[in-house]
């Protein structure tokens, strides 16, 4: 139904005719690849495309799916109207034992990541918190204040305009050091899970 819709609107909006050819341009480019390079992984000719791209030629569907195809990403993105969606993401905070978190990406959002923002307030007491282990990698980087990483023995300080990157197989925790830090930290499915679901009693579980 989405499918049908969009491309009734084709038919009348010109703004989404346009976006839909600089969409081909623009990852066409972004790969790399000459007309030639492109007409040849969507078996369409390079002067089919250019005049695609250039609106000298109406676009069908037929010609659509091979080029989304072959540009690796889906028919739906391509066709996608541009004001389908609030780009503004409005977080609200969610508080937990010396840790208050903002979400700063979607549910189901672009590889299965998660973007959060942390302020953390120092607190002697979770320093003697069991350390989280989970599959996977986490990234993150200090806005303000001085992280305290613990990664197995280790402790670890991260400044501000630092960042740190490390296996979440290797247990682990993020605590301020001295005053309240704040981050952005990129977690996968199993960090979101594990950090972000953690307990009551703020102590991350796998």
């Amino acid at each position: 139904m989405r499918l049908r819709h969009t491309l009734l609107l084709m038919t009348q909006d010109t703004d989404l005719d346009t976006l839909i050819r600089r969409r081909i341009r623009g990852l066409r480019v972004a790969r790399g690849w000459s007309l030639d390079t492109l007409a040849a992984r969507c078996y369409l000719s390079a002067s089919t495309l250019s005049r695609i791209e250039t609106g000298h030629r109406r676009i069908a569907l037929d010609q659509l799916v091979p080029i989304a195809r072959a540009l690796g990403t889906t028919l739906d993105d391509l066709i996608e109207s541009a004001d389908e969606e609030d780009v503004v993401i409005r977080p609200e905070p969610d508080h937990a034992r010396g840790r208050t978190t903002w979400l700063l990406s979607r549910e189901g959002a672009l590889n299965g990541v998660t973007v959060a923002k942390m302020r953390i307030t120092p607190d002697p007491s979770t320093e003697t918190d069991e350390l989280g282990v989970h599959p996977g990698r986490e990234w993150f980087t200090v806005l303000s204040g001085t992280a305290l990483l613990r990664l197995g023995e280790r402790r670890i300080l991260v400044q501000a305009g630092q960042a740190a990157s490390f296996s979440t197989m290797v247990p682990h925790a993020i605590h301020a050091h001295g005053r309240p830090v704040e981050i952005v930290t990129i977690f996968d499915h199993d960090g979101e899970r594990a950090h972000l679901g953690a307990g009551d009693d703020g102590v991350s579980r796998p």
